[in-house]
């Protein structure tokens, strides 16, 4: 992979100016909450689940008919702050910041949020690398640089070089990497990849036995499985531990479960953002997605609903001999 680059924090820092305006435009808006023709945006690691909620949807009401522009989060936040006036719905994994909510008003908009899921980001490797148990420790330590070879995490490794894949420079999967996992330093391995998107970051490490990547776990649900329980085959998703020494008992893998309980690391909150004075279709559309239907949805997408009474039952299973 010889597109390597370096990732910092300043990629996420949005472009937008901040004008002034003293009236809203006119606007020519005839959609209503289940009808009409309107686009919204979307960071493209949720692509899976955001098509499944407007297949729904527009199923459901057919006067309702949405466009998903799928971009990464720099880009669709920033569209929304835009005065293009043409985006009023953007799914993100972050909450406007304080900057953003006050342009917004001061441009008389009114921004309006609310968290719709959880979503774990999962790590994976090609299925030729033995090794598939790391510590929250040691992916910090690839991230950051301290370590660039796999026997650098694992002495018996054979594989090399340590290759990062990410989806996008500009992604949500990248801002969260940043924020979250490193606070706020830069991703700094020596040997990284961003490519544009989800699936091209499952294809890489598909292809690459000393590859490591960073995707939305709705990216590798099999839906032919209803219990969310089963990854697709082309690669190994990783379990990963708090603990600095990761053991088979306690790592653990993106299931909305090991989420709900707290015992999978790496997860983020995917969040709606509104900015639909009209209370038009964008409006209908993103309570939707929080209505029981919405969230039966998600659930079914292999991320964790935000509302809804979640049980988690233990069971024992044995094997008869």
């Amino acid at each position: 992979m010889k597109n390597i680059l370096t990732i910092g924090l300043s990629l996420l820092v949005l472009t937008f100016v901040f004008g002034s305006c003293t009236e809203t435009k006119k606007s020519k808006r005839t959609d209503t909450k289940t009808s009409g023709y309107v686009a919204f945006a979307a960071d493209e690691s949720f692509k899976p689940v955001i098509d499944e909620e407007v297949q729904v949807f527009e199923a459901t009401r057919p006067a309702a008919h949405l466009t998903a522009i799928y971009t990464n989060e720099l880009d669709a936040i920033n569209s929304l702050m835009s005065d293009s006036d043409s985006i009023w719905l953007v799914f993100a994994a972050r909450d406007f910041k304080e900057k953003e909510r006050e342009y917004l008003i001061k441009t008389q908009r009114r921004p309006v949020s609310f968290p719709i899921a959880y979503d774990g980001l999962a790590l994976i490797v090609n299925n030729s690398n033995p090794d598939s148990l790391i510590s929250v420790r040691d992916v910090k330590r690839i991230f950051s640089g301290e370590v660039s070879q796999w026997k650098q995490v694992y002495p018996k490794s054979k594989l090399g070089e340590i290759e990062v894949v990410f989806d996008n420079p500009k992604s949500s999967t990248v801002h969260w990497v940043v924020d979250s996992l490193l606070g706020g330093k830069p991703i700094n391995s020596p040997n990284i990849q961003a490519v544009n998107t989800s699936e091209e970051v499952i294809k890489c490490v598909e292809n690459t036995p000393n590859a490591i990547g960073v995707v939305g776990s709705n990216w590798l649900n099999d839906k032919r499985d209803t219990t969310n329980i089963t990854y697709k085959k082309n690669v190994t998703v990783m379990s990963v531990s708090n603990a600095d020494l990761a053991t088979y008992h306690s790592s653990y893998q993106p299931y909305q479960a090991y989420i709900q309980m707290g015992l999978y690391p790496l997860y983020r909150t995917v969040w709606a953002l509104l900015n639909d004075p009209r209370h038009g279709l964008p409006w209908g559309f993103a309570h939707f997605v929080v209505s029981p239907i919405g969230q039966k949805i998600i659930l079914k997408s292999a991320l964790l609903p935000y509302r809804g009474d979640i049980q988690i039952i233990d069971m024992n299973v044995h094997d008869d001999e």
